[in-house]
């Protein structure tokens, strides 16, 4: 019996530290949106005599772009972690789904 509390214990202890460590990760995945949200936002025509073509113009939206979709989805992530955290389940939350224009109106 003793040997069961005490392995009940180490186990109370584990899950404290697992939820400390995803309160560590989502605080640290608030901090990315949070630069991912500046690259969006920097100007990609600044008015200098750097050379703007269309290459860069394009790369330089595709970057803008690929920031904007990974703070979603890290911001969906995490969320879904904090629903966890928090004891809800999958069918208490309600799934945000992003899609394109053609997707959202397609049956």
């Amino acid at each position: 019996m003793k040997d069961y509390i005490e392995f009940y214990q180490i186990l109370l202890q584990l899950n404290m530290n697992i939820k400390e460590t995803k309160k560590s990760i989502i605080q640290a995945g608030r901090k990315a949106v949070d630069e991912l949200i500046k690259v969006a936002e920097e100007k990609i025509i600044t008015n200098t005599e750097d050379d703007v073509s269309a290459d860069r113009l394009k790369n330089a939206a595709a970057t803008k772009k690929l920031a904007i979709f990974d703070a979603f989805e890290i911001l969906n992530r995490i969320q879904e972690e904090q629903n966890l955290l928090d004891g809800k389940t999958p069918e208490e939350t309600k799934k945000t789904v992003f899609r394109g224009f053609a997707e959202g109106r397609s049956k």
